[in-house]
């Protein structure tokens, strides 16, 4: 098989990342050399590949269930929002500017062409690339200067399928609402759809899946049911709320006592990023994680996260106006674990000399680490190994934020330091490493109290790799792979209808 197929979505959180996973982890069963790709990402969930270029998470994950190292060509261009308006540029893995939404237009046209050219050096390589689109392909406002959905799909003459989630509802609107706001030659690319997210008996389904495909002249490829348990890399904030119901479901209350399982609140900062660093502390049997956004939400947890963050200064800021800066330190004081990552742990740094990233200049921290942190004009990237609690441990960076241990007499953690139950280091994914993770989750449960005891057996690797393969399943079992395949190889039918003729204009 050869060829290449771009799945869009009805909005963001529709399906999208997922349904290319189970698409790369089937194709690769069926021994395809198949990769992912997403020409333009807005996320603060990121990682680096082995030579040091940072890409969306999402892309990441979808490379593991292909098999296969994840490169730069694979999201060619990320954007980590800093604010409301400016986001970072981010360009096969390394950042070039910031720009915000106006100024962002002239960077496209050149943005296009990368992302045009790592699409070409990926089907070179590969039998088979499954593209990602970005939102929603019916965003009409930013169509001109569309790098990852239609004007992705027209300059390489892409197939497109658009996946929908009915468990929001409204999906059949959706569906065909996204093809009527196309122009006819987008819509001529446009080859079907996919529902995602489906509880309950599918006979219900049966007339209104009819009447889409009478109304488009297009088939719908397949219905995927609702499955628990599959949150995996989230892209972005839109899936917290997701990631956070299957996070404390996954701590089974009935199976544990009081004291036997172990309570997680991660500070949802404003500008959150890499909060995928907790996932491997959800699937630990007998931890409940759960996002914090208030004091109360703190009170009764046995360990408090700080994680990583797009906006250090400014979500400072709003820990301290939120009242939950004290009861961070409170906390401290009273010898409760805490931990912070990267923005979380320049954030319990004595001081913070910004002048990059909000240009605010020195800045007091919360000091519970004897810790100067100072920003500078090159962002790190890396992928470092140590050791840390008796455990061999790799991680990866990525900050601009350079932080100075200024006591000598500081207990070393990771490449950070540990004072008493606060703990701070710059590497993210340091959890997933299962003996550190077990380790650090030991000595959590004997400060707290808790007579929680780290399952064994649990292998974090172990656990993405049956997600990966339920996905894969759910597209074996669920999809009409046969029709699939042959809109891989053969591309967009010819003569498919317009569903309006009012958005006549070449766009």
């Amino acid at each position: 098989m050869q060829g290449t197929l771009l799945v869009a979505g009805t909005g963001s959180d529709a399906g999208k990342s997922v349904l290319v996973a189970g698409l790369c982890r089937w194709l690769a069963r069926q021994g395809v050399k198949v990769a992912p790709f997403k020409a333009q990402n807005m996320s603060l969930n990121s990682f680096v590949t082995a030579d040091g270029a940072e890409i969306g998470r999402a892309q990441v994950m979808q490379a593991a269930a292909a098999g296969i190292e994840p490169v730069a060509d694979m999201n060619p261009v990320l954007l980590k929002p800093g604010s409301d308006r400016r986001s970072q540029v981010v360009v096969l893995g390394h950042p070039e500017a910031e720009a915000d939404a106006m100024g962002y237009r002239s960077h496209a046209p050149r943005l296009k062409q990368v992302a045009l050219d790592s699409l070409t050096r990926l089907r070179d390589r590969y039998d088979v690339v499954i593209c990602e689109g970005a939102g929603s392909p019916a965003e009409i406002n930013l169509r001109d200067t569309d790098v990852a959905n239609m004007g992705l799909a027209r300059a390489a003459h892409l197939p497109v399928i658009v996946v929908g989630d009915i468990d929001r509802g409204g999906v059949f609107a959706a569906m065909y609402g996204t093809l009527a706001l196309l122009s006819p030659e987008d819509q001529a690319l446009i080859s079907g759809f996919v529902i995602n997210k489906f509880r309950g008996a599918p006979e219900l389904l049966a007339s209104g899946l009819s009447m889409l495909t009478r109304l488009t002249a297009r088939p719908v490829y397949g219905v995927l049911p609702w499955r628990e348990g599959l949150w995996l890399d989230a892209e972005d904030s839109l899936s917290l709320a997701t990631h956070q119901a299957v996070a404390e479901r996954g701590t089974h209350p009935g199976s544990f006592g009081p004291k036997e399982f172990l309570r997680v609140a991660v500070v949802k900062l404003p500008r959150i990023s890499n909060f995928t660093d907790v996932d491997a502390l959800a699937a630990e049997p007998g931890v409940s994680v759960r996002f914090a956004v208030t004091p109360a939400d703190l009170a009764d947890a046995d360990l408090v996260v700080l994680p990583g963050s797009r906006a250090t200064v400014a979500d400072l800021g709003w820990l301290r106006a939120r009242g939950l800066a004290d009861a961070v330190a409170e906390r401290a004081r009273a010898g409760r674990p805490v931990l912070g990552i990267c923005g979380g742990y320049q954030m319990l740094a004595g001081q913070i000399e910004d002048r990059v990233e909000s240009g605010r200049g020195t800045v007091d921290g919360l000091g519970l680490l004897p810790v100067r942190v100072v920003f500078g004009p090159e962002k790190v990237l890396g992928r470092p190994h140590g050791h840390a609690l008796g455990a061999p441990v790799a991680g990866y960076e990525i900050h601009h934020g350079l932080a100075e241990i200024t006591d000598p007499a500081a207990e070393p953690f990771l490449d950070g330091c540990r004072r008493g139950a606060v703990w701070g280091t710059s590497w993210h994914g340091a959890l997933e490493n299962n003996e550190f993770r077990r380790a650090f989750l030991t000595e959590v449960a004997a400060r707290a109290g808790r007579d929680f005891t780290p399952a064994p057996g649990t292998d974090f690797a172990a656990v993405r790799e049956v997600r990966l393969d339920a996905l894969g399943d759910l597209v074996a079992g669920y999809l009409d792979t046969a029709a699939l395949s042959r809109l891989i190889e053969e591309g967009p039918a010819p003569g498919l209808p317009s569903v309006v003729a009012s958005l006549s204009r070449d766009r």
